[in-house]
């Protein structure tokens, strides 16, 4: 479960997705055994949503984590990714990415890329993709990875994730992937409405609740503590 991060880049109009009509997420059958029985362990839990098994049979999880972890990349717990951050633990990816019910046109923002991982999962779902990492190192490579493996939709920048993708206010979906005490203003004036976010919020290290957090039609807030959860926590730039 990655962090995010303070906008250090000059924040400018992102260039729109490719057509819908010419984005096909790529394709992978390394490992699929493995990954097959991953998804037999997340429907376990009692998530049934083929939709969204199917991608994460999709996804080669072993692009996304060191090379000496690999050989544990299909269990279903976080492994480190480095920084302290962590890749999620797979059933919970999964569920994060259910809970925002999103359409092939929904333009969904990441707070958190870490690996890339999650960011890859996103796209097998709609190709308008934009995610956020406040480490740079880590948003650097997981661009690099994400561009290697054909994910080339998915819109990589390093900033500080509290204050979101500041010039756009319009996401129909979006999710953080470390833990907050609070739920970032600006994250809820940029979700759309009709639009949905979930958030991990609590205390660093320690037990916290993920949060569905809903935008009506006319604006108005709600929200859903729905399980206990434990993410790495909310990353800021400190500020020199």
């Amino acid at each position: 479960m990655p962090d995010s991060a303070p906008a250090s880049q000059p924040a400018s109009r992102p260039a729109e997705s490719q057509p819908l009509a010419s984005w096909e997420p790529p394709k992978s059958t390394a490992r699929q055994k493995e990954r097959d029985a991953m998804v037999r362990t997340i429907r376990r839990y009692g998530l049934a949503d083929q939709r969204i098994l199917d991608v994460m049979a999709a996804v080669p999880r072993h692009e996304f984590v060191d090379a000496r972890l690999a050989g544990s990349a299909y269990d279903d717990c976080p492994l480190p990714i480095g920084h302290g951050q962590t890749i999620s633990q797979p059933y919970i990816v999964a569920e994060m990415t259910r809970l925002l019910e999103l359409k092939s046109d929904s333009r969904v923002l990441e707070i958190g890329t870490g690996s890339g991982y999650q960011a890859a999962v996103l796209a097998h779902l709609t190709p308008h993709v934009y995610t956020i990492e406040i480490i740079n190192e880590l948003a650097d490579s997981a661009a690099e990875r994400l561009k290697r493996l054909g994910y080339d939709v998915v819109k990589v920048r390093h900033g500080d994730g509290y204050y979101g993708w500041p010039e756009d206010v319009d996401f129909d979906a979006i999710i953080v992937t470390a833990a907050a005490g609070q739920i970032p203003p600006p994250l809820l004036k940029q979700l759309a409405p009709g639009g949905r976010m979930v958030i991990p919020i609590g205390a660093p290290f320690s037990i916290q609740s993920l949060v569905l957090v809903k935008k009506d039609s006319d604006g108005r807030l709600s929200a859903q503590r729905l399980m206990a959860v434990q993410f790495v926590p909310f990353v800021r730039k400190t500020k020199s």
